[in-house]
């Protein structure tokens, strides 16, 4: 009897190339970067990889396109979920942050997109705007719930994103914080920020009880709903 694997071999070695290049990418920018250099951290010919990707350009489209995907499918499920606002903002930063680090290795979303052509650019860009579009609703809940302090979601979605995007210029793979820690340690804190008690309130406002932190020892795959590459 046959049987249906959800994630082909073709697609897995794009998966392996998408990681590849990111790495790259982080070390080198994209202009630095080579496709030989790509290749040949897979043992891979620069003619092998031709096979799965036309160009560089087309790699580095396909890394934003891929996380932007992910993220977005995150967002959905926790947008849709009967969570409370704080609790909606805690699982996002949480799996934003395993995005960055363990998906693409944290450049898909931060790299410029500039050497993109016109119309990828655009795709990219129409993605961005969705999930931030996405983070603003679940703040201005919270703000309208008397959750989140202050009244401006888009400020309020600059400094999440702002803490969250700086993560690749410090991240050191080698460092002693797993991406589970980081990843709770940046949710936890910027989830205390948007309370109303964090931010200055008058006596006697309403103090909403802590979301519990995400333990789980789930892997990033199932945070994020990645398909496995084994």
């Amino acid at each position: 009897m046959s049987t249906h694997h959800p994630f082909p071999k073709s697609a897995r070695k794009r998966f392996e190339i998408l990681k590849s290049a990111a790495a790259v990418f982080r070390r080198r920018g994209y202009y630095g970067a080579s496709v030989e250099e790509i290749a040949s951290a897979l043992n891979m010919t620069k003619g092998n990889l031709y096979y799965y990707f036309k160009n560089k350009e087309e790699i580095l489209f396909v890394c934003h396109d891929y996380a932007l995907d992910i993220i977005l499918e995150h967002l959905n499920a926790v947008e849709v979920s009967a969570d409370p606002p704080d609790r909606k903002v805690h699982r996002l930063v949480t799996g934003f942050v395993h995005l960055f680090i363990d998906v693409l290795q944290g450049m898909a979303w931060t790299i410029d997109v500039e050497p993109l052509s016109p119309p990828l650019r655009k795709r990219v860009i129409a993605k961005r705007d969705r999930f931030d579009a996405g983070l603003r609703r679940i703040l201005q809940e919270g703000i309208e719930q008397g959750v989140f302090s202050g009244s401006d979601s888009k400020l309020l979605s600059f400094a999440i994103l702002g803490a969250i995007n700086w993560i690749p210029r410090w991240y050191d793979p080698s460092g002693r914080a797993s991406s589970n820690e980081i990843a709770e340690v940046f949710a936890t804190f910027l989830v205390r920020g948007l309370r109303p008690d964090n931010l200055g309130a008058a006596a006697g406002e309403r103090r909403p009880r802590a979301a519990k932190p995400d333990r789980s020892s789930a892997s990033v795959r199932s945070v994020l709903n990645v398909p496995s590459t084994s």
